[in-house]
């Protein structure tokens, strides 16, 4: 029984080496191990605020990343409906253009047809006048073959141009 109950010697020596070991582990290693610790929970720190600091940091690039997209869509939506109105555009003008060249073709041609109409008329009637002067000739030739019935159409025209009587 003798070993589990210790003796007060005992006991006073082994308070004393822990008292000392107590003052030698708080005189120097506590300080170092406290530093330590305090300087892992700084870098702890420290991580946490810089992973902080990227996720802000992401999520502004997220956000500006996300609004360039929107003004990049936003200016291709412009230059798409710019482009559809200037393709309007032309080809209303390509449209007017084309009407307008039309129209000056066809009033052209109504011109040519007109004069040609005009030259077809003139060109008919100078040869009715002719065949109608070929057949008064032939006629009068054949109704003035005496001088008798001579004598009375020159009479009769002078009786024509001659208002007096």
């Amino acid at each position: 029984m003798e070993l589990f109950t210790p003796d007060f010697g005992l006991i006073f020596w082994m308070f004393l080496a822990f008292a000392v070991l107590f003052f030698i582990l708080w005189k120097w290693a506590w300080p170092v191990i406290l530093k330590t610790v305090e300087q892992r929970a700084d870098l702890i720190d420290k991580g946490v605020e810089y992973a902080q600091s990227a996720k802000d940091q992401l999520d502004n690039a997220r956000e500006s990343a996300q609004s360039v997209i929107n003004d990049a869509r936003k200016q291709q939506a412009d230059i798409l409906r710019e482009a559809d109105r200037l393709k309007n555009q032309i080809i209303e003008e390509a449209r007017t253009a084309a009407q307008a060249e039309a129209q000056k073709v066809m009033d052209s041609a109504k011109m040519q047809i007109e004069q040609q109409q005009k030259e077809a008329q003139l060109q008919f009637r100078n040869q009715v006048s002719e065949f109608a002067l070929d057949i008064a000739s032939k006629v009068v030739k054949n109704q003035l073959k005496d001088d008798k019935e001579q004598a009375a159409l020159v009479n009769n025209l002078l009786d024509e141009i001659d208002p007096d009587k």
